[in-house]
């Protein structure tokens, strides 16, 4: 494969990776609030389950949930409630930040089953394998999600040491609070923007396995 082709897909993982999300938003407060292996430990589980969801549908997975009746609605709606309650954690957060509440971090496994219901990420895998590979090219596949792999947790990281960096400034309980609670409902913002947004999810994946 050509440079032509590995430089638009860098470029592409990259767009997708490092633009505003839930799980952007996500890895923001856990800098902020939690030790930075802490935050990392979150990146790597995203980042983990996003290359596996990535290669799922590559592999023909949304092509055949598009077959089962209201599958698009039930992801939806499994996505809004997680990021429901992610939101309502950081809103009722007293911002003292205290080694003892390791335990409410986000970790690994969540920053994984994040990636499945997060229609963003459907978005991104759907679209970029349709524009970048040919259908069934399992080679293509490979180096596609080999690339994302490394940009993805890069990608990702930096939200964590801006949240790391933003520290330093909101060191009093009040503050935190109030940064925490601006983060709660960009992530409930994040949910009206989902729900449409799963269409664009179909009719991309139609294109990309089509």
């Amino acid at each position: 494969m050509s440079l032509l082709l590995i430089l638009p897909m860098s470029a592409f993982a990259l767009a997708a990776s490092i633009s505003p999300g839930p799980v952007n938003l996500v890895c923001l407060s856990s800098g902020t609030r939690y030790p930075l292996r802490q935050g990392l430990w979150f990146v790597s589980g995203a980042t983990l389950g996003f290359v596996a969801l990535f290669l799922a549908i590559g592999l023909g997975l949304h092509s055949a949930l598009t077959w089962i009746p209201g599958f698009d609605l039930l992801l939806t709606w499994a996505g809004i409630a997680f990021l429901l309650y992610l939101s309502y954690r950081l809103a009722i957060d007293d911002g003292k930040i205290s080694g003892k509440d390791l335990g409410n971090a986000p970790g690994f496994r969540t920053g994984a089953i994040m990636q499945w219901l997060n229609p963003k990420a459907w978005f991104a895998s759907a679209s970029g394998i349709g524009a970048y590979t040919s259908g069934g090219d399992l080679t293509q596949l490979a180096i596609f999600s080999s690339l994302y792999l490394p940009i993805c947790w890069l990608s990702l990281s930096t939200w964590v040491f801006a949240g790391r960096f933003l520290r330093q400034y909101v060191q009093r309980p009040r503050v935190l609070r109030t940064v925490n609670r601006v983060l709660a409902a960009l992530l409930l913002a994040s949910c009206l923007y989902l729900i449409p947004g799963q269409e664009a999810v179909l009719a991309v994946g139609h294109t990309a396995q089509g």
